[in-house]
């Protein structure tokens, strides 16, 4: 897959799903790992947070997902890797864990709301996924 640069449009939603790979993150994640690869730009996004824990959660190293996409000639191809090398029947335990974490767990965090200031406009309750949509939103309007 070709490098992206994440200064000119942000990486898909958190809820968009890869090739129909019921997992939350993945295709953000690829996007943001693009980025990594000669030629792209991560700009201001980073790897650590959910893309990190997603990750880590299917069990196989980063560089190894990285070097998949380098690969891969398609978002098919990447979700066919992720499912040869994960576990699909935990799939929704990690969507849960992605989905579970709450802008207002971090509304007294000065330099998360430095990070993410439209974290102010969201309810409390908001799952944090909700907030890189509207952090995505500001940042590309």
């Amino acid at each position: 897959m070709n490098a992206l640069d994440l200064t000119k449009q942000p990486p898909r939603s958190p809820r968009e799903l890869l090739a129909g790979l019921s997992l939350l993150m993945a295709a953000r994640t690829v996007d943001k790992l693009r980025a990594t690869l000669p030629g792209g730009n991560l700009g201001e996004y980073q790897i650590t947070g959910f893309s990190s824990r997603l990750i880590e959660a299917l069990g196989f190293p980063e560089g190894a997902l990285r070097e998949a996409i380098s690969r891969a000639d398609s978002d098919g191809d990447v979700a066919d890797w992720i499912l040869r090398h994960s576990d699909p029947a935990k799939y929704a335990e990690i969507n849960a864990a992605l989905e579970r974490p709450t802008v207002g767990e971090r509304l007294g965090d000065a330099a998360f709301l430095a990070r993410y200031p439209s974290a102010r406009r969201l309810a409390p309750d908001a799952s944090r996924l909700d907030l890189l949509v509207a952090d995505d939103n500001e940042a590309f309007p």
